[in-house]
């Protein structure tokens, strides 16, 4: 995003940039309606809107909607902004626009959530972004939680839900060489050395056994059957199942110890 010139139209290297003198000269005429300076100030903070929407170019967003998006924000910021306050428009603008983006991303997500969900996310990210100018940085989810009066585990839910996915193949390190991936920090808990073995050994143990005896074993705890209902099948007595399953057991489990 940052090597694109022409974004909706705009050439991003011919942007107008106000001072600081005209910046507080425009917020007060735009205040008192006038619209030439309400264009010049959208015109002269267009800049503001790429810095922004710039943070959120990993979500495969076209950078072309992310602007048009955050110029909504810029323009509702704005309309909404009391210059007698003291406070610096860029201080203003920022989270209002990167909020505009936040909706929008939220509102047009690959995964859908529930309207009761993404209404508490609203909240929290509308919190969020209420408290980081004052703390002087991101609050933690217990804040927000005590501010809103919601379980911290409500907070940390609704912002999961929000969060954009991102591919397991994403590169989040490289040195020149071949990129470090998100799969590559994933740990697998079941396909470990030791499970594969025991999973290896146990199939080897298995195939040792007569005919009959996998025959037992696969319908008792492969298909659930009782005994009985074995015994049935097979035409041999309840006994003889009984029997032929305690020693598969067992030889199974002294391969497997032997191994």
């Amino acid at each position: 995003m940052q090597g694109k010139v022409e974004i909706c139209g705009v050439n991003t290297a011919q942007l107008k940039v106000l001072s600081q003198s005209q910046m507080d000269a425009l917020l007060i005429q735009a205040k008192n309606g006038d619209p030439f300076a309400r264009q010049t100030l959208i015109e002269g903070n267009l800049r503001l809107v790429l810095s922004v929407i710039q943070r959120f170019d990993k979500r495969g967003e076209s950078p072309d909607d992310l602007f048009q998006v955050g110029c909504i924000g810029l323009m509702k910021a704005i309309n909404n902004f009391d210059p007698t306050k003291g406070v610096r428009f860029s201080t203003y603008g920022v989270p209002m626009i990167a909020g505009e983006v936040r909706r929008y991303l939220r509102d047009n997500s690959a995964i859908r959530v529930s309207r009761s969900l993404r209404d508490t996310a609203y909240r929290v990210l509308q919190c969020k972004e209420q408290l980081s100018p004052k703390l002087g940085r991101d609050p933690t989810n217990a804040e927000i939680a005590q501010l809103l009066d919601l379980p911290e585990n409500e907070v940390s839910e609704a912002l999961d839900a929000v969060c954009a996915p991102v591919s397991l193949y994403d590169p989040v390190y490289t040195d020149g060489g071949d990129p470090l991936t998100i799969m590559d920090q994933v740990k697998d808990t079941q396909n470990t050395e030791i499970n594969l073995m025991d999973r290896i050994c146990l199939r080897g143990a298995f195939q040792a056994l007569g005919d009959r005896e996998k025959q037992i074993l696969y319908l008792r705890f492969y298909d659930g059957k009782t005994q009985m209902e074995v015994a049935n099948q097979l035409g041999i007595s309840q006994a003889q199942v009984s029997r032929l399953e305690k020693g598969a057991i067992h030889s199974m489990r002294k391969a497997f110890a032997l191994s």
